[in-house]
């Protein structure tokens, strides 16, 4: 090689390295799933990942699950695992904000840095294809004879579909502190638990129960969404006359004490994936509605959220 081409070569890679992480793909991004495989977390964590690839930004991402006390368990490791990590996210959502307002957690949000909002999704209500009940309205009735007959099965307390599930009990006239909530740490542990027929009812996002619903193995009997979903025949709460309306979103954080450039860095990249080929297949396999939402506006929303969440979980009993 010419001693000129060396030169520049050399100033080339000097230069490389001292471009923000926004100009450079990421050698490898690690992604905290704070919950069990098998449920919403995990497949938008997984979905968020193959999509930064996609998109070029990252090269390679590893996935660490952690579940258990609605993310709490995965929080608290992130957040002492990966302080100023700038190659470090957690996937979060509405579930672990009435996770930390129920559980009294020792470690809050606050702590972790927001990057985006991703996606919002409704949750389903299911029963095991040969349950006694075929309708919300059986369950209900079953509810009001004997509260803690009923079992219902979902994420950790505090998950929208438990708040769901106090909401429908204070509705119809039952105490929304004898309904009987079965948690579970991840999806796949609930799903199990309802073909199962281990619980009355089960409550997630309906991405999570979309094949057993198709395949027959599911009933689905509600929606928690004002309207039905756009492709799915599911009445919603309201059309069979309760006032349950309640809706469920999921979003990034990143790692405590990395620096305004590194936030940037790591939301750009997430906007750029958001854009790609796998990002959307993802959005149509799973029914999600994307709702893509970064800096400060992602931050008051969390605000909102914790707010708005609280105050309708006390109305419903559960604080």
């Amino acid at each position: 090689m010419r001693r000129d081409t060396f030169l520049k070569s050399l100033a080339a890679l000097a230069a490389a390295a001292t471009l923000p992480q926004s100009a450079r793909a990421a050698a490898n991004l690690k992604m905290m799933i704070p919950a069990n495989p098998g449920g919403g977390w995990d497949t938008t964590g997984r979905a968020l990942g193959r999509a930064l690839q996609d998109a070029g930004v990252a090269t390679a991402v590893t996935f660490e699950n952690k579940g258990g006390a609605a993310g709490a368990l995965g929080l608290a490791q992130f957040l002492n695992a990966s302080k100023g990590d700038p190659n470090a996210m957690m996937v979060m959502g509405a579930v672990m904000l009435g996770g930390i307002i129920t559980g009294k957690q020792p470690v809050t949000l606050t702590q972790a840095v927001p990057l985006a909002r991703l996606t919002s999704e409704y949750n389903v209500f299911v029963v095991p294809a040969d349950s006694p009940f075929k309708t919300m309205k059986d369950v209900v009735e079953q509810m009001k004879k004997d509260p803690g007959s009923v079992k219902w099965g979902g994420g950790s307390r505090g998950a929208t579909e438990h708040i769901a599930a106090a909401m429908l009990a204070r509705d119809v006239g039952v105490d929304p502190t004898r309904i009987n909530y079965v948690p579970f740490r991840g999806g796949g542990e609930a799903t199990a638990a309802i073909l199962g027929s281990n619980v009355s009812v089960g409550g997630s996002g309906y991405s999570e129960f979309a094949q057993y619903i198709d395949s027959g193995k599911m009933r689905g009997i509600a929606v928690t969404s004002a309207t039905r979903l756009k492709g799915i025949n599911i009445a919603t709460m309201k059309e069979q006359g309760y006032n349950v309306e309640i809706g469920n979103w999921r979003g990034v954080y990143g790692a405590p004490g990395i620096t305004a450039e590194q936030r940037k860095a790591l939301t750009d990249m997430i906007v750029k994936a958001t854009k790609s080929k796998a990002w959307n297949e993802a959005l149509e396999k799973n029914k999600w509605t994307p709702a893509l939402q970064t800096g400060k506006d992602f931050e008051d929303f969390v605000d909102r959220e914790f707010a708005s969440l609280r105050a309708t979980m006390v109305k419903a009993g559960m604080v």
